[in-house]
């Protein structure tokens, strides 16, 4: 599955999940008022890692832009509206899970990565990314997903009480 892919892609990429599984365990494992920051930080990350894959589809579109061939109203093939469209979208969806409360933002990021990946599935179906792109997506965003997964059933469970009840005496 990830034969393929260059070593620095990888090594690069499964170090992009340290600051996911960090919060994850932030959120955890520190006490409140921590986890709740531990939180904050987890989705600003997950918000600049989506804004992140959305951009790749911008750089493949660029990457294959035609030259001089390309014109306003007659643009490369790579440079229309649905490639260039779906590489906007996550920082925009990213830009609205940071204004929701803990469980909708959460699960909007969890959908948002997942959506992601069925759109970069799809680009190297149809030739615009290599193909060892996929295996490597396929693995990030299962732990990526798993990790805000671990965060969200945290924060159903609830954060801890911020003034526990003092031990009976005796």
């Amino acid at each position: 599955m990830l034969t393929n892919t260059p070593r620095p892609a990888l090594v690069l990429g499964l170090a992009g999940l340290i600051p996911f599984y960090l919060g994850a365990a932030g959120v955890w494992l520190l006490p409140l008022p921590a986890n709740v920051y531990a939180l904050q930080v987890q989705v600003l990350y997950a918000a600049t890692i989506l804004s992140f894959l959305g951009a790749v589809h911008w750089g493949l579109a660029l990457a294959n832009h035609g030259g001089a061939t390309s014109t306003p109203d007659n643009p490369a093939p790579a440079m229309t509206w649905k490639r260039l469209g779906w590489s906007v979208v996550p920082p925009l969806v990213a830009w609205v899970a940071l204004a929701l409360t803990a469980v909708p933002g959460l699960i909007t990021f969890i959908i948002a990565f997942a959506g992601m990946w069925l759109g970069d599935r799809a680009a190297i179906r149809e030739g615009h990314a290599p193909g060892w792109y996929l295996g490597m997506r396929s693995l990030l965003t299962v732990l990526v997903i798993a990790a805000l997964a671990l965060s969200l059933i945290r924060v159903l469970l609830g954060f801890g009480d911020p003034h526990p009840l003092p031990a009976s005496p005796g």
